[in-house]
């Protein structure tokens, strides 16, 4: 727990009388010497994003609030609603024509005579959670409020300021506050790197986890096939294991214990965590019953005041769980990732609507036809005379017709979408940054677009999840991560670097590419060329290194990676200089990429543009492209202003990124054809002539 005594009182000097009266400065002890930076660092971007204290104390309150609603209208519905009146199987207690209200609620006192064991039971866990949540808000509350101070006195920053300030003009306040007051005394002066390392040190440890496919784990469907597995459940589940609980392997915060930094204990380590993995399952399976009544009940009362003004919320594609974290970069955050899945949802939702089933279509358009049909003849008869709507089951036909109809809707084609397929794919991972390599040239298979699906699913997918997770939870932790306990040591020791002022982190976060990057998304040659199983797939490394310091760009990268980080930056001004400068350049590329010539991903020819020594990538028609699908153009001006002041990236910086991943993407294309045409030449055999 930091030390967060409170500042003294200061007061103005008495001049009164000629009487000058010295105040000492007040001490500056308060926020020196932090010991858990990280919660602290974590806190300070939380109140930032959540725009302060009072926000913060409303929003707690309200959920607690929240909490006993649910608990008490769920007890109501349950044993406080006479139903055989309310359904006129018998008639009301004065034998009124008209059923009222008075007749149908219980009163308090009744509906509490009617509680069982069960509702007894269930209640009591409802009230020792109240509690605990209570006791967390109350916590959180506490230390939110010296956040509030560090923030009011320290960085000089009111509450009402927080929305006019973006993330890293407060981050730049930290850094010269920690040079004053010495927050870390580790070192004196904090880098922009070394505040996200404290803020994500365990989400760049799940990334770098779900990059070599350690998670999340994978399940064979019958009918479905290889399904990705990813809740807000599990991934509780899975902080716990890793860093929370008092048997996971980070002894505190900031650092992981000893012995799961030598490699001949690995077994006995690996025995240790299976166990505690077991025992967490079981803890599932015993609260699984509760946990998935609770989820039934809150998604009903959340979505059915949505569902009823937007029937097709349920059919709309959003980013999954597993989407968020396959497609962060290391050292990226959370309002930084959300901008950018913002700005791919709509190319993502075009690419995926473009796959149509004939045969899906021929059903649905048809299906739709007789519902459209039937509910339109409710509605004008309901119009007409409106005791229609009371006869038994009309209300339910009809809200049941507006569901489906809204439904098959989204299944049916958009006709205004563009049909190529790898058009629409490119302008997404403009976006996304991240193409595997296996989906080059293949956005129009059936199993990209599955894989694809995997990212960007449906809402009642979703929904579906985190509903059946407290069932399958268990399951998965027994069948899925019990037997990966050793990997998971072995990733932990192998991947933890110990950084002064900041302690052990993933090494992968480091953004090193000499230690983890890939020779194939390197332009120079690596003379030493990292193991397989110390590469980052898919170009993690190279593309995270270079988004923050687009995101960061005050920040001086190591001089381990400084060369590489320069060379992609020069390649991104000579695309805006050589194609403002050479309109001649741009007519000749601009057709170059008209013609579908090249697609990001795909490796640059040179017989594209013969009379020009210049990538593709350098095109103007390709920065404007670039420049529309990051709605940076001048038709969604509002919309660029808001989103920049949130992700406090300029246009340009966006537009540079976009041009920085392509380039990247070029040079990996080009050294895996280049590598396969070699593996063919070699293992063809000489031809000789006779």
């Amino acid at each position: 727990m930091q030390n967060y005594s409170s500042l003294q009182e200061t007061h103005e000097p008495d001049e009164e009388g000629g009487v000058l009266v010295h105040v000492a400065e007040p001490s500056r002890a308060r926020w020196n010497h932090i010991e858990d930076l990280d919660s602290f660092f974590s806190r300070m971007y939380q109140y930032h994003q959540r725009h302060g204290f009072f926000c913060m104390l409303l929003q707690e309150v309200l959920e607690l609030i929240q909490f006993v609603f649910i608990v008490f209208l769920t007890a109501y519905v349950f044993h406080g609603i006479d139903y055989p009146v309310l359904f006129k199987d018998v008639p009301p207690p004065n034998n009124a024509t008209k059923v009222t209200l008075h007749d149908v609620v219980l009163p308090v006192g009744e509906c509490v005579s009617n509680f069982g064991f069960m509702t007894w039971c269930a209640l009591i866990i409802a009230i020792f959670v109240w509690i605990l949540k209570l006791i967390k808000g109350v916590y959180h509350l506490f230390h939110f409020w010296d956040i509030k101070q560090f923030y009011n006195t320290a960085l000089k920053i009111d509450d009402g300021e927080l929305d006019n300030l973006t993330w890293h003009e407060v981050q730049t306040k930290v850094r010269t506050v920690q040079i004053e007051q010495q927050m870390c005394i580790h070192k004196r002066e904090l880098t922009e790197l070394d505040i996200y390392h404290r803020i994500l040190r365990q989400q760049n440890y799940l990334v770098a986890m779900v990059n070599k496919r350690l998670l999340p784990p994978r399940l064979n469907i019958p009918l479905l096939g290889e399904v990705v597995y990813w809740t807000a459940g599990l991934r509780l589940n899975i902080q716990l294991l890793f860093f929370w609980s008092p048997w996971s392997p980070f002894e505190n915060p900031w650092h992981l214990r000893e012995e799961y930094k030598k490699p001949n204990l690995r077994h006995e380590l690996a025995n240790q965590f299976g166990k505690q993995i077991l025992w967490l399952a079981l803890a599932n399976l015993i609260f699984a019953p509760i946990i998935f009544l609770w989820q039934i009940l809150y998604a009903f009362f959340s979505y059915a005041a949505v569902i009823r003004k937007e029937p097709s919320i349920l059919a709309i594609r959003r980013w999954s769980l597993y989407g968020r974290l396959y497609l962060r970069h290391f050292n990226e955050l959370e309002h930084e990732l959300q901008a950018r899945l913002t700005r791919a949802h709509r190319p993502a939702s075009k690419y995926l609507a473009a796959f149509s089933s004939p045969l899906g279509t021929i059903v649905s358009e048809n299906i739709g036809f007789y519902a459209t049909s039937f509910l339109a003849v409710l509605v004008g008869l309901s119009l007409i005379d409106e005791d229609v709507l009371t006869v038994e089951h009309v209300l339910t036909i009809m809200t049941g017709l507006t569901v489906a109809v809204a439904v098959l809707r989204t299944i049916s084609p958009d006709e205004t979408t563009s049909l190529d397929l790898e058009d629409l794919l490119t302008k997404v991972v403009l976006h996304t940054h991240y193409l595997p390599s296996d989906w080059v040239g293949q956005a129009h298979t059936a199993r990209v677009r599955k894989e694809f699906e995997q990212l960007f699913q449906y809402g009642f997918v979703s929904l579906l999840e985190t509903i059946l997770s407290p069932l399958l939870t268990p399951y998965i932790l027994w069948r899925h991560i019990y037997p990966r306990a050793i990997e998971i040591v072995d990733f932990f020791r192998n991947f933890t670097v110990s950084v002064v002022g900041v302690g052990d982190v993933c090494s992968f976060a480091q953004m090193d590419v000499r230690k983890h990057g890939n020779p194939e998304w390197h332009e120079e040659e690596i003379t030493d060329v990292p193991d397989q199983y110390s590469q980052c797939e898919d170009g993690k490394v190279e593309l995270s290194l270079v988004h923050f310091k687009c995101t960061n760009p005050s920040w001086k990268p190591p001089p381990s990676v400084q060369e590489f980080v320069k060379n992609v930056q020069n390649q991104s001004s000579m695309i805006a200089s050589l194609s403002n400068q050479d309109p001649l350049l741009n007519r000749q590329l601009d057709e170059s990429l008209l013609s579908g010539t090249w697609r990001i991903g795909e490796p640059v020819s040179g017989d594209a543009i013969p009379t020009v020594d210049v990538p593709l990538y350098t095109s103007e028609l390709w920065r404007n492209r670039v420049t529309s699908s990051l709605g940076v153009s001048t038709g969604q001006h509002q919309y660029t202003s808001r989103m920049w002041s949130n992700e406090g990236l300029s246009p340009m910086s966006i537009r540079e990124m976009a041009l920085n991943a392509t380039y990247l993407h070029s040079i990996h294309s080009n050294r895996t054809e280049n590598r396969v045409r070699n593996t063919a030449q070699e293992t063809t055999p000489l031809l000789s002539n006779h």
